[in-house]
């Protein structure tokens, strides 16, 4: 395939960006995107000009590093994808393709297509986490867990921290992450310990960190690779009130 890529430039978070375009010849249907990426950088090498910063680890969909907005999609025209997971085979032969960093205040761009997601970082130590004592290994029978909350408990913590989320949504809110990360824990009796003040620290951090609030347009669930449910802010919710209830500090 033949393509023209609009790409944004930009030098850091305080420099003016601007999309460039470059045309790129002989793209195989069967590579994925950032392949193509690597492609592109590999020709402007060639032409000793600056290649396209872009994020990118394990390439196997499971750190979420791979963070582009393409055609106006987190991740691009694919459903429960990353990145990195979208083959070149979902555009046609002459297609134009625009590609963005992640739009969000919380996440400003340290240069090109690469955004700081430490914000994500922050919410997490803020309470994502459980002090339980384990010691030693324990039996895996030890502690009984209801397979429905287990389930449940999985399904949220399929949640690679992306910020898809945050992209998708016009309030740049990161209630579907942090809804996620509190009902990993809050559902299993490990977390439960802990869930009142972590559901609160987590949402300040989040407030603080000037993320904005869920109005219900549920993009979030729709551009999640991991397909992470609203129900989960549901849940976030609800533990919210019962902990402001019980007058958790």
């Amino acid at each position: 395939m033949d393509l023209t890529l609009k790409i944004w430039r930009q030098e850091n978070a305080q420099a003016k960006g601007e999309f460039k375009t470059y045309q790129i010849a002989g793209v195989s249907a069967d590579s994925s995107f950032l392949e193509m990426l690597d492609v592109l950088n590999e020709s402007l090498v060639d032409k000793v000009e600056t290649p396209v910063c872009f994020d990118h680890d394990c390439r196997e969909g499971i750190c979420g590093m791979c963070s582009l907005y393409i055609n106006g999609r987190p991740h691009g025209p694919d459903d429960a994808v990353t990145t990195c997971q979208l083959h070149m085979r979902k555009f046609k032969d002459g297609d134009t393709i625009t590609i963005e960093p992640w739009r969000a205040s919380p996440f400003p761009v340290i240069k090109d297509l690469v955004v700081d997601r430490t914000a994500l970082d922050k919410i997490i130590q803020a309470g994502g986490y459980t002090s339980a004592s384990t010691g030693g290994v324990p039996d895996a029978n030890a502690t009984l867990i209801n397979k429905y909350d287990a389930d449940l408990a999985m399904d949220a913590a399929a949640c690679i921290g992306c910020g898809a989320c945050v992209a998708a949504c016009k309030n740049a809110s990161a209630m579907l992450f942090v809804s996620a990360k509190v009902s990993q824990m809050a559902l299993l009796p490990q977390g439960k310990v802990e869930k009142t003040k972590r559901v609160q620290k987590m949402v300040a951090r989040m407030d603080e960190l000037g993320f904005g609030n869920c109005t219900n347009t549920y993009a979030c669930e729709m551009e999640c690779p991991k397909e992470i449910s609203v129900t989960n802010i549901a849940r976030l919710n609800r533990e919210f009130l019962v902990a402001k209830i019980a007058g958790a500090e």
